[in-house]
Order: structure tokens, then sequence, then C-alpha cells
């Protein structure tokens, strides 16, 4: 080849390159400018839900993505507004309206539209003002994201006037000669709303060992000064139904789910208890809805709470797993590794529940739970031993002792704590037993004989209180 034609092919070849370049160049840009301008794809609702309660409302909307939201009250009438970005209006968002009931305590109702494009606003209309709290949770569990509205109450009623205005604190009776808790003095009648049940005995008023004075001056009565000061006082027991709301807890294979089945427990056991003529009693929860770990010991120590138990239901990866636990705390470590387990499963509740991490004082909770005391623990396996006795009688036990380990809900410092696992739900024939009145029945009977035997050995101490 000449060299002229060498250099007529090279440039050929370089006139080619160019022109592909070129094209290359060209179908880029469109390409580009074809996906630039399709607009991103909106956020899904994929469910919404609504927990109301007399403690607060909180609802839910579980989507496939994290939301960026503003909100801002209006007054006269008061009113909640809130704008979420990056959502289209769609059919199950819309079914936000039907799920606001006429006795929700905060919220009248609920409007839903489409504010401008790519953005939707909710206005709750509210029944009286409320300290709105609103914030995002990463998904956990079988949970995708969810975007939650907590309305509390800017006045929120305090738990002993609730008892009060319920009739359940003001039921006190003047010191008189008693019958001391384990003799055989004449049985009181129960509550007419809870007939006697076969085999239960009935506690006579409870006999309370006084705070110790020095005698004054002026006591010259001896045989007066030397006659043991007797007293009586009611007793105020707080049930801690475990779970609720948007934590279901354990789930049986038929269905059951454990924040039901502890909650009619625990509602069983209040009844009876009552029916009591010397104690009274305050559910951390009454209905399905979360609350947080730390509030339900922060609830006991506000009605100044006597002794503290949290009910729950069991659950292990084999059905075949059964019986009955009691635990109490645990300074030390776990006294197994099913209990560390179980403890750390029962404290990712808030977790799974969703608390809003920005207003949690997680300060005031640590303090609140590292101030638990070796005579609390000690008070507490006391309760535990004569309940795990009473309900090895209707159940079989999963251990024969009560187990120690580091549950969040167990560390008032000053309350006898205990959490009962009432039975398995994950086994088929133990979640019947927890779906069964009767079983649910003797359960209660159960708890509330151990907790007079309790008594019996250990009459609490007088405290100043407003009763």
């Amino acid at each position: 080849m000449s060299r002229s034609s060498e250099i007529s092919a090279e440039h050929v070849t370089s006139s080619a390159k160019s022109r592909r370049r070129t094209v290359l160049k060209a179908g880029g840009t469109l390409l580009l400018s074809v996906f630039t301008s399709l607009p991103a794809r909106a956020a899904q609702i994929m469910a919404v839900r609504v927990w109301p309660a007399e403690d607060y409302t909180r609802v839910t909307l579980e989507n496939d993505t994290n939301l960026k939201t503003s909100h801002f009250i209006i007054k006269d009438p008061e009113r909640l507004v809130v704008d979420i970005e990056g959502l289209e209006l769609n059919p199950t968002l819309k079914q936000l309206v039907a799920k606001i009931q006429s006795n929700d305590p905060y919220i009248k109702q609920v409007r839903v539209g489409q504010n401008r494009p790519n953005v939707v606003r909710l206005v709750f209309d509210l029944k009286e003002e409320v300290n709105p709290q609103v914030f995002t949770l990463a998904p956990v569990g079988e949970y995708k994201h969810r975007l939650i509205f907590d309305l509390y109450p800017v006045n929120p009623v305090d738990p002993i006037a609730a008892l009060i205005n319920k009739g359940e604190w003001l039921r006190e009776k003047p010191a008189e000669s008693l019958p001391p808790l384990a003799s055989a003095g004449p049985e009181p009648k129960p509550a007419p709303a809870v007939p006697p049940v076969s085999g239960l005995p009935s506690v006579p008023p409870v006999q309370v060992q006084p705070e110790l004075r020095a005698p004054k001056a002026e006591d010259n009565d001896k045989e007066e000064a030397s006659r043991p000061a007797t007293l009586t006082r009611m007793i105020t027991i707080v049930l801690d139904p475990g779970h609720g709301g948007e934590d279901p807890g354990a789930l049986g294979r038929g269905g059951s789910k454990e924040k039901d089945v502890v909650l009619d427990i625990a509602k069983r056991l209040k009844a009876k208890i009552e029916s009591q003529p010397n104690m009274r009693v305050m559910l951390t929860r009454d209905g399905d809805f979360f609350v947080p770990l730390h509030t339900r010991v922060q609830k006991a120590r506000k009605v100044q709470a006597d002794l503290f138990v949290s009910i729950h239901a069991d659950a292990w990866i084999e059905p075949t797993a059964r019986g009955s636990s009691v635990f109490v705390l645990s300074e030390k470590g776990a006294s197994s590794t099913a209990a560390r387990w179980l403890a750390n499963k029962e404290n990712a509740a808030d977790l799974i529940g969703g608390v809003n991490i920005k207003s949690h004082d997680r300060q005031l909770a640590s303090v609140l739970l590292d101030l638990s005391t070796t005579a609390q623990i000690n008070d507490s396996l006391k309760l535990g031993k004569a309940v795990l006795a009473e309900i090895g009688g209707i159940n079989r036990l999963h251990k024969r002792a009560v187990e120690q380990a580091g549950f969040a809900v167990l560390k008032a410092p000053d309350i006898p704590s205990i959490l009962i696992e009432t039975a398995f739900i994950s086994n088929p024939e133990e979640e019947s037993k927890l779906t069964d009145d009767k079983y649910q029945d003797q359960m209660a009977n159960a708890v509330l004989r151990g907790i007079q035997k309790y008594f019996a050995r250990n009459p609490p101490l007088a405290k100043n209180r407003m009763t």
C-alpha cells in the first residue's frame, strides 16, 4: 500500500470513530433526559391503624419507605395538621377516615386530601388540647417503615385521681381489732360482681406493721405503751398485662396473640383481687394500646404500689416447649441462658411497640431502672416463690424454681415485682388453654392465692399515703 493510500485509510477510520462518538454522545444525552423527566415513585401506604386509649391515641401509617412530615396546631377549634411529602393519596390511606371511632377520647374525625402534588395533608379535628408527637420508626420485626402520631392530652389524668373517680381508691376502713391474715376468722363476703370461687379462700384485712417511733415522755401508761400497735390499710397491687397496641407479643399457631390473652387474665385477676376487702388494683393498660416499659414502672410508683405483677405468655421456636414460669429481677446476670434470652426479648418491646426516641427521657429512665435494691429483689423472690407454688397446682412448671434476669419492667426500686409466664402460647395445647375461660380463671385464682400467702408471711409496712 502506498503512502497516500495509508493516509486516506487513516482519515476514513478517524472520521468513522468521530461519527460513532457523536452518535453515542447524543444517544446518552437523550437517554439521560428521558430518565430525568420521569417523576420519582411515590411512597406506598401499606396499612393504617388507630389505637385509642385514655392515656393517648396513636395513629400509625405503615409504608414502604421513610416519610418526611411537617405539622402544626390550629386553635379554636383544636386541630392538628400534618403534611406528608412524597406521597399520593391512595385507597389504603383513605381508610383512615373510617378508623376513627366516636369513642376515641381525643380525635373527633380526620380529613385526608391531596394538598398539592406529592404532598398529602391530614387534618385531625380534636376533642381537646393535645401535645402531639410525630415521629418515624425504622423497620423491625414484621413491620416496614412506620409514621407515628401520638396524641397525648395536655392535662393528663393523675392515676390516683382516676382510681378515685372509679371508686377504687377511697376504700380504707378504720383500724379495728381484726384477725391476722393467716387466722381462721370469718370470711368476708366477696363483691357481688365476682361470685365466690370454690377452693379460693377470702382474705380478712391485712394487719400492717406500723413505722416505729420513740414513746413520748408523757406516755405513763405502761400497759398502753407496751400494747403492740396495729392498723389496717389498703394494699395497692399493679397488674401489668404485657405488650399491647403495635406490639402483639408472642403469636400462637392458632392465631391468638399474647397481648390479648394476658389482658384477659389480668382483668379476671383484677376482679378477684377487688373482691377482697383490703386490696385495690390498677392496670398499666386496660385496653389494646402500647405502654413503654419505663412508663409501666412509673405508673406503679405513682400509685405507691405494694406489688407489681407483670403477666405474659411464653414462646419458643419449638412447639414442644411448655409450662408456666415466674421471674424476678437479677442484679448479677440471668439464672439461665433461657432466662437471659427471654429478658432480652421482653426488653425489646419498646423497639416493636415504638418509642419516640427524640422525646424519650433516657436519662430519667436509666436512673429509675438502676435504683433496684437487694431488698426489693429479696421481697420479689418471696412473692415469686409463693405464686409459683400455686401456679404449679394448675399447670406444669417449666422450671421448678423462680428464675432471675434483667427484665426492665421489674426494676422499680421500692416495689416487689414479678413477671409471670402463664404458659407457652407457641405450644398448641397450651395456646388452647390460654384462650380458655376456665384456665384463665384458674390462673387468676392461683396468682391471688400466691399474693395472699405472701402477705400472710410478709405484712406490708405502714406508709404515708393520700388515701
